[in-house]
């Protein structure tokens, strides 16, 4: 059974920067599709970025493009979501997910494994 463990989240104004870690043990990474999602108060949860299983394709939500970046360092199993330029509508807890595979990223019901989530909070 795979485990996530997420870190890097905080408190940010708007126009900052954080990076999220995604520690993944039971796995090997490279061979995962790999999510991070994101959950407001009241809200639904909602995708933000995956990269795709055996290879580096990435896909994300189009909120987030141009200012998120999703990547993975298979040596240290350690999936990251770069953010720059942060805005208020970005403040949500962040989960990481994992599905083995090539599948579609930006379904919550395609991943297997959840992290407990890191909380992001971004001031205006």
């Amino acid at each position: 059974q795979a485990q996530l463990v997420e870190s890097g989240g905080g408190l940010v104004q708007t126009g900052g920067s954080l990076r999220l870690s995604c520690a993944a043990s039971g796995l090997t990474l490279y061979y995962y599709t790999m999510g991070w999602f994101r959950q407001a108060p009241g809200k639904e949860r909602e995708f933000v970025a995956a990269i795709i299983g055996y290879g580096d394709e990435t896909q994300y939500t189009g909120s987030v493009k141009g200012r998120f970046t999703i990547s993975r360092d298979n040596a240290n199993n350690t999936v990251y979501l770069q953010m720059d330029n942060l805005k208020p509508e970005d403040t949500a807890v962040y989960y990481c997910a994992a599905t083995y595979g090539r599948r579609n990223g930006l379904v919550p019901s395609a991943y297997d494994s959840w992290g407990q989530g890191t909380q992001v909070t971004v001031t205006s």
